[in-house]
């Protein structure tokens, strides 16, 4: 009997300290963000006439510790293209989402699990983003569907615009219509101070991308931040990114998330001195 209890406590330990274990996404807790927008979030880095080089960087690939969740609603080892299954009626390639993680975990181990939703439409604008549309009630439910086995929503990731530079008017309505977006969205995902990453314009489908990126940077929402991606390499149809304007992009979402999260208070005890250092203090 004392044999058959000490094996027990020594299963238990076991449990409780094994480092595979604990790697586990079933039993982790979740960093899950939200990936939204048009086609340069759904990714179409490396897709030139219709057809993606299927070419995928170090920083794009597949880690144990990077889930996504499919348009099944599943967890799985994220792997690129994220939003094949979602963005379906176009060609993905490769989006932020993956070096946005790998960014994040490279900078910070003890991060611990990321899990990605990907929600990103190709060729849509911001209105059909509002509240009661197909695109935002898919959003809020697979958003409430990454939450069901535990998990914590860290971050909206948001890349859209490009469809809204065509028509003045819609140009002109795109900080009221994405500020409402993002309240709206806050309260339907019952987190008032969400962290809402936007990222400014690098292109445009029309001749208004001044005044859409004007709008983005100067959303003046609490924990709205902006990053911009002016500058970064296009593809030859000079609207989405690259393939290494992509990766760029997400270490740049990284590098602003990081800078949100306190940086961890060390629990050291007090060290004692030394007999040393305690006569030399007299």
């Amino acid at each position: 009997m004392m044999l058959y209890f000490m094996s027990l406590v020594l299963l238990a330990h076991a449990w409780l300290v094994s480092p595979e274990v604990h790697r586990s996404p079933d039993i982790m807790q979740k960093n899950i963000f939200i990936l939204a927008g048009q086609s340069n979030m759904a990714g179409r880095g490396g897709v030139i006439n219709n057809i993606w080089d299927g070419i995928i960087p170090p920083e794009c690939q597949p880690n144990p510790s990077i889930l996504r969740l499919s348009a099944a609603l599943v967890w799985e080892e994220a792997h690129e293209p994220l939003h094949a299954d979602i963005d379906f009626n176009s060609i993905c390639g490769v989006g932020p989402g993956m070096p946005f993680a790998s960014a994040v975990l490279e900078r910070d181990s003890r991060f611990g699990i990321v899990g990605l939703v990907p929600c990103a439409v190709g060729g849509t604008g911001v209105s059909e983003w509002l509240r009661g549309t197909r695109l935002y009630d898919d959003l809020v439910r697979r958003a409430g569907a990454a939450l069901e086995d535990g998990g914590t929503i860290r971050a909206i990731l948001w890349y859209q615009g490009e469809r809204d530079t065509v028509d003045r008017k819609d140009a002109e309505m795109y900080k009221q219509r994405l500020e409402k977006f993002i309240l709206d969205l806050r309260t339907d995902l019952h987190s008032s101070l969400l962290p809402v990453f936007q990222v400014a314009l690098a292109s445009g489908q029309g001749p208004f991308v001044e005044t859409v990126r004007q709008a983005q940077l100067g959303i003046n929402l609490p924990n709205v931040m902006c990053v911009d991606a002016k500058g970064l390499p296009l593809e030859p149809d000079n609207l989405h990114l690259s393939t290494p304007a992509q990766v760029r992009l997400g270490e740049m979402l990284a590098d602003a998330f990081l800078q949100t999260i306190p940086t961890p208070i060390q629990n050291y005890a007090p060290r004692r001195p030394t007999i040393d250092e305690a006569d030399w203090s007299g």
